[in-house]
């Protein structure tokens, strides 16, 4: 299976590309840095389970980037209670992230 054509791997990919932008001036580069390799890892760990050849391979990477999406969120809500993400982007993040783990977890059921 082509990890480029799946639609988890395309969403969790802009995801990654929009905090980059987003957060290309940010000065606290602590924040900035964790929160951008977050978001990075998930459409990664999904390419790199998907050329997995078992399946024990594949669900242990969709399992990172399972756990890299609620890292994300979290960074997000506290992003949003510093102010350091507005309302309405912080808000079309949660729920991004909220789908793409929903389409992770689905994607790990049809593997097994």
């Amino acid at each position: 299976m082509n990890f480029e054509n799946l639609t988890v791997w395309k969403r969790s990919a802009t995801l990654a590309a929009d905090l980059y932008i987003y957060f290309k001036k940010l000065t606290d580069h602590g924040f900035k840095d964790q929160i951008t390799r977050s978001g990075l890892s998930i459409p990664s760990n999904i390419a790199e389970g998907m050329t997995r050849t078992t399946n024990p391979d594949k669900h242990k990477f969709l399992g990172y980037a399972y756990s890299s999406c609620a890292e994300l969120r979290t960074q997000i809500h506290i992003g949003a209670k510093i102010q350091y993400i507005d309302p309405k982007t912080s808000e079309h993040w949660l729920n991004e992230t909220n789908q793409i783990s929903a389409m992770i977890k689905g994607l790990d059921k049809a593997i097994s």
